[in-house]
């Protein structure tokens, strides 16, 4: 048998091939799982990650960091005759940098090939998870730096400003799972950022998901979406809850809710840090942090030299990104204080 043909379940058009040890055309015998398997992955990651998508994006091609610019106000003033105009009132900028976090990566070691290989649903559940440990890991890191920004003051110091920083929003101790303070909170967010001047386009919240149950089941049922129906069928389904003062609702279990103190991870080449005792949520437009992509999600999965060694394969995802503060105006963190 060792000599004899054989043909692989996952090869394209029953393609005929020798065994690997006498030079088998892996990719040609293998060609279906590989694609599924990344497909699978980039599905379960999307599908995870809440916070793709409201937030600053770019891709860095090249290099380790990439640079913001921020533009402060301009002041308007009456011309007086014969006077020329020297465009002399240029806005005040400042600048912000972002660095590349090192690779981050999440892998997993399937045994036995050619009976793996066979069973869709385990491969298919390794998948998944590789894409939600990456799609995990990227959101904690941006909804930390959003709370970061809700603390800190605007870059731009200058005249005619400054201009405003981060807010937060205390909802009183041991209140992070009352529904009308949470209401409460969501007006004064939206009147907050009015003030500011920050756009009504793109404005997100992140609650925990007993924070978000907590409003459907604790409050009257006028602030549920009407597009949804305020009916007992929705509020059964957990879907009649949309958006609050223009504000969209998401919800997500990486949100540093009430988690302490959180320290540096070797890799991090950003701040994330900070002490998240009292934390309980975010409200925010998108201009307030930005995130860099430099790979990824991508897959990458052992040669044949690893197969023969360890009679499976090495399946790897990974990514590099990084995330930073840009205009604090636009984050306002909840706090249970």
């Amino acid at each position: 048998m060792a000599n004899s043909l054989i043909t692989s379940v996952g090869s394209i058009n029953n393609t005929s091939s020798t065994p690997l040890a006498l030079g088998t055309a892996y990719n040609t015998k293998y060609a279906t799982y590989l694609k599924l398997f990344s497909g699978e992955m980039f599905k379960a990651y999307e599908s995870a990650t809440i916070a793709k998508g409201t937030i600053m994006s770019r891709s860095l091609k090249s290099g380790r960091s990439a640079q913001f610019i921020f533009t402060g106000r301009m002041t308007a003033a009456y011309h007086d005759p014969g006077t020329p105009i020297l465009g002399s009132g240029d806005p005040p900028v400042a600048e912000k940098t972002i660095q590349m976090d090192d690779l981050l990566v999440a892998s997993a070691f399937v045994y036995e090939l050619d009976e793996t290989l066979a069973h869709y649903d385990l491969r298919s559940e390794i998948s998944k998870k590789i894409g939600h440990a990456l799609a995990e890991s990227y959101d904690k890191k941006i909804f930390r730096t959003i709370a970061l920004a809700a603390r800190k003051a605007h870059p731009i110091t200058a005249a005619p400003g400054p201009e405003p920083g981060g807010s937060v929003i205390q909802l009183g101790a041991g209140n992070e799972y009352n529904a009308q303070s949470l209401v409460d909170a969501f007006f004064e967010a939206a009147s907050v950022l009015d003030e500011k001047n920050v756009p009504k386009e793109g404005r997100h919240a992140v609650l925990s998901p007993r924070q978000y149950y907590a409003l459907i089941s604790q409050v009257d049922t006028n602030i549920l979406n009407r597009d949804y129906g305020a009916t007992g069928g929705n509020m059964n389904s957990g879907q009649g809850l949309y958006e609050i003062a223009g504000i969209k609702i998401k919800t997500s279990n990486n949100l540093p809710f009430l988690a302490g103190n959180v320290a540096a991870v070797s890799g991090e080449n950003n701040d994330y840090t900070g002490d998240f005792s009292s934390h309980c949520g975010l409200i925010y437009q998108k201009e307030c942090a930005g995130c860099l992509e430099a790979l990824g999600p991508q897959v990458q999965v052992s040669g044949s030299d690893v197969k023969v060694m360890y009679q499976g394969d090495l399946i790897v995802g990974r990514m590099a990104m990084g995330v930073g503060t840009l205009n604090p105006a636009a984050a306002i963190e909840l706090q249970a204080a």
